[in-house]
Order: structure tokens, then C-alpha cells, then sequence
């Protein structure tokens, strides 16, 4: 997983509500489409018209949003089924930052395993960076991770907080797996003690 620590670059606005899993990636494509390729799939319906063509009033066909590494998204953002290929289809896009008052719960632990960072503010909060990056779009967005803070050009500021266990696999790019790997040595203790303590289990 690629580890985030900081991040600079164009974010692009999305605020509507409740955009679902199914928006981001029809499950069709979850399943065609190979996983390297399906940044294409990401927003089908609203980015692409019925000949297939870039839907020029959708904002991330939009210069210079399609260049967006940070995304500024509505309440529930990633709501609905549960599909990891949902994060994938994101990252193929280039995101790597999604900033939103909440989260479906399975979309949100779904970045931390690949490598986005989903940062919850307050609704007025995101729309106040949502405003600054409108009045400025080609404007660097900067997501720093080891310092927990959001900066944009206008010198605005933005803390945020975030739960440390999680913070760290995303600094150091480990997913569930590799976290638990980094104990390695002290699970391997507890099961040599085990042994003697409790033998009979172990036959």
C-alpha cells in the first residue's frame, strides 16, 4: 500500500449528498473491468453522455479539476453496498484525499486498506474549502497527514484529527496485515508462553 504522509494538489468540489458506491463504480463494472482500469468507470453516469462522450457539465471533466488529487465531497459520501473496487475506482482517477462531513462506515474503513485518506470536517467547514477552491481552482490544495493540518494558498488553515492507529498505517503505507506484522515478535512471545501455560491446546 502506498504509505501518505502529504499531499499538494488541484482539489475539485463535488458537494452533493449521498453519492453511493453504485455512483462511483456501477457494480457491472466491478466485476468486468480489471482493477488497473476502472479509474474510467469512476461517476459513469454523471461523466460520460449516451454516445460516450465527456459530459462537459460534470466537474470533473472540467478543467482544471480532472487534474484533482483531493476531492471535496457532500454528507454520507461513499454510502451504500459495500465494494472495495469503489476506492480503486477513485484512486484510478488520481485521487488520493477525499474530504467530507461523513462516510458510508464500509467505504471509509475501504481507503484505509489502499492508501486514501477520508478526512471528516464539520458540513460548513468542507463548503468553506469548497468556496476557496472555487474562487481559486487552480489553486494547490495541501492534506498533511503528519501534521494533521489542510492549507490552501488564501491562507486559510484547517486542522483535523484523526485516530492514531490509523494514521500510522496510512504514514507508513500498511494495510490490517502489515500492522499486525509489526507485532510479529511479541504475538510470537505470547504463543511460546502459551505453550507452557497452556500445552494442551497447542497439541
Amino acid at each position: 500500500m502506498e504509505k501518505f504522509t502529504r499531499v499538494t494538489g488541484l482539489a475539485a468540489p463535488l458537494m452533493r449528498p449521498n453519492i453511493d458506491t453504485d455512483v462511483i463504480i456501477p457494480i457491472d463494472d466491478c466485476v468486468t473491468v480489471p482493477r488497473a482500469e476502472q479509474g474510467r468507470c469512476a461517476f459513469r453516469a454523471w461523466r460520460y453522455l449516451k454516445d460516450g462522450s465527456d459530459n462537459p457539465d460534470f466537474a470533473l471533466n472540467r478543467a482544471p479539476y480532472r487534474s484533482a488529487i483531493i476531492l471535496l465531497a457532500g454528507i454520507n459520501f461513499g454510502c451504500g453496498s459495500s465494494r472495495e473496487p469503489a476506492v480503486w475506482a477513485l484512486m484510478g482517477l488520481g485521487i488520493r484525499a477525499v474530504i467530507a462531513p461523513s462516510f458510508g462506515d464500509i467505504f471509509y474503513n475501504n481507503c484505509f486498506q489502499n492508501g486514501v485518506l477520508p478526512i471528516t470536517l464539520p458540513e460548513k467547514t468542507v463548503r468553506t474549502i469548497a468556496s476557496a477552491v472555487e474562487a481559486a481552482p487552480e489553486s494547490a490544495l495541501t492534506v498533511d497527514l503528519e501534521n494533521s493540518v489542510i492549507t490552501h494558498p488564501s491562507g486559510m488553515r484547517v486542522p483535523f484529527t484523526f485516530d492514531e492507529a490509523r494514521r500510522t498505517s496510512l504514514l507508513e503505507g500498511l494495510d490490517q496485515v502489515g500492522m499486525t506484522l509489526k507485532r510479529d515478535a511479541q504475538i510470537s512471545a505470547w504463543q511460546q508462553s502459551d505453550r507452557i501455560r497452556r500445552p494442551w491446546i497447542h497439541v
